[in-house]
């Protein structure tokens, strides 16, 4: 398949190594990856503060961009950043009076796909060690995003491609369900409410002994790892595609409570 990017603007800005490890899972995998220049935002901090017409301009980059390149089907390594573009972007589109955009949107939106759900549901994806080579000999637990959980409805699917890696060993973290507090400008609006949030999110993480915690979207793992560092946590934060994308031949190696990575042996 030829697989569209969608590497999202935090990935982009401060967590490239998570687009990268996403290329090298769907290139083991044989598919070409192809990425649109002309992406940035998808418009989903400012559609939350109620900034719609700001959005507009934003949205009609974002379904310009990948309307104009030839793909079969879009992914990215954020259930938060999909949810946005069909839950999101052709309201905006609309709100603006732009229905050749809103219904361009809703095209992009079908054809974008989050990477654990690309991974199971196109791909076939659902052993990680036999299928990908995925080697990774830490005790990790698993942090449920809010987004993937309650709108896109992932289920268990991060989690279970987690659990098939080569050398894991997974500890199931106490109230999965519950928010880690950020949620966006949240936790700058609410900010002590967010951040009684997090420390709950980090007392539980730290409960399973494990060495670190992973999760499908790096906003709320850059709001629980700073929490880890700030309290002088030995326990790290990282994006499972890193976890996938991490062999015997290229192992990943973490260092830090922020998840600060090096892969060595591979590109």
């Amino acid at each position: 398949m030829r697989i569209a990017l969608f590497s999202t603007c935090i990935v982009d800005a401060m967590y490239p190594r998570v687009a990268r490890a996403t290329v090298d899972i769907l290139e083991r995998l044989g598919h070409e990856v192809v990425f649109p220049p002309g992406q940035t935002c998808c418009s989903q901090m400012h559609v939350n503060s109620g900034y719609f017409d700001d959005a507009y301009s934003i949205v009609k980059n974002h379904v310009d961009a990948f309307s104009d390149w030839d793909y079969d089907v879009a992914v990215a390594p954020s259930a938060s950043c999909v949810v946005s573009l069909g839950h999101q972007q052709p309201m905006i589109a609309r709100h603006a009076g732009d229905e050749g955009t809103a219904i361009a949107a809703e095209d992009v939106a079908g054809r974008t796909f989050e990477l654990s759900k690309l991974l199971i549901d196109v791909l076939g994806i659902t052993d990680a060690a036999e299928q990908l080579g995925s080697y990774f000999p830490h005790k990790v637990t698993f942090h449920s995003s809010c987004h993937g959980m309650r709108i896109m409805q992932l289920g268990t699917r991060q989690s279970d491609l987690v659990r098939t890696v080569e050398g894991l060993e997974f500890e199931e973290l106490p109230d999965l369900d519950q928010c880690c507090g950020f949620g966006g400008t949240f936790s700058f609006k609410n900010a002590d409410t967010s951040g009684a949030m997090t420390a709950d999110k980090v007392k539980n993480i730290e409960s399973t002994g494990a060495e670190m915690c992973t999760g499908g979207d790096v906003s709320c793992l850059m709001n629980i790892g700073g929490a880890l560092s700030r309290k002088g946590s030995d326990v790290t934060t990282l994006h499972f595609a890193e976890i996938l994308a991490s062999t015997k031949d290229n192992p990943l190696e973490v260092s830090g409570p922020v998840a600060l990575t090096t892969t060595t042996g591979g590109k």
